[in-house]
């Protein structure tokens, strides 16, 4: 392994299951040993079963209405290459726009936004105006199928929700094969190394690690957290947010839970602040056996 990670897989103590809303991350440092999760904190991370009130749930992100809330886009058609205003309201359960919500990780709400074949991804943070319309720019650079899901707890729950919708930008698709899983990635100057595996049905934990010039590097927060690491399933884009386990130092080391409900490919998009900017880095990961790289 190029860089020196732990991969720790533990058989109890996971604070989320797939079908949790985005949450507050810590960073794991690397000298320190794995500990088991603490209990939820309440900051923006649920299980599905508290998305739905009882444990049979469909992952996050595959409905555009769940428990009453809406998605509901008003800009319905993409431009490829070309910037603009994406517009969308969530309705509440009167079908009014709701307007009152509970911030976690600095914001509101989380829009992510990537075309179905798994490219294209991007993280925003729109702006609310005050009669509940969400607004952010966006540009998409491929003609395609997107895919937007606003992540989000109303005032009004103590549970999040991650909702989603099909957006499409006309023009010739063609849609690009998903590239085979790797251990390492490289972005902006920075490789970024993996070990383990999601698993499905079963506890599991995966550690990424950051390095530049073959130094590892230590990472600054970056919407309250060392690391925010999003997972969609190949075929359905199905959404997890891979929560960062608890820590008290930061490092080069970001260690997050990594159980799935099902078996299959899934792209990995990892976002984490150096040098005062933000990069991202992507795997694509299979459920396994937890099997190191060496």
């Amino acid at each position: 392994m190029k860089t020196s990670v732990r991969l720790t897989a533990y058989a109890m103590g996971l604070v989320v299951v797939f079908g949790g809303a985005a949450g507050a991350g810590r960073l794991f440092g690397p000298d320190q040993a794995p500990k088991a999760p603490p209990a939820h904190t309440g900051t923006h991370t649920s299980t599905a079963a508290e998305h739905s009130g009882h444990a049979a749930q469909l992952p996050a992100g595959l409905q555009i209405t769940q428990a009453g809330y809406t998605l509901s886009p008003l800009t319905t058609q993409l431009t490829a290459g070309r910037a603009q205003t994406f517009a969308f309201r969530i309705l509440g359960p009167d079908g009014k726009p709701v307007t009152q919500y509970t911030a976690a990780s600095g914001t509101e709400l989380h829009l992510i936004v990537v075309r179905r074949d798994l490219t294209g991804y991007q993280h925003l943070h729109p702006v609310r105006a005050a009669d509940g319309t969400w607004s952010a720019p966006l540009t998409v650079r491929d003609p395609g199928q997107y895919r937007v899901f606003a992540d989000f707890t109303p005032r009004a729950r103590t549970e999040g929700f991650v909702l989603g919708a099909d957006v499409a930008a006309a023009g010739d698709y063609q849609p690009r094969p998903l590239p085979k899983p790797t251990w390492e990635a490289r972005v902006d100057g920075y490789t970024v190394t993996r070990a383990g595996e999601p698993q499905s049905g079963a506890a599991a934990w995966m550690t990424v690690s950051v390095s530049r010039d073959g130094q590892p590097v230590t990472l600054e927060p970056y919407l309250g957290s060392f690391g925010h690491l999003v997972a969609l399933r190949q075929g359905d884009l199905a959404y997890l947010h891979l929560h960062p386990q608890a820590g008290t130092t930061a490092g080069p080391d970001v260690t997050v839970d990594a159980e799935v409900p099902s078996t299959g490919a899934y792209r990995l998009y990892l976002e984490f602040k150096h040098g005062g900017k933000v990069h991202l880095a992507e795997f694509t990961a299979t459920t396994g056996s937890g099997h190191t790289h060496n």
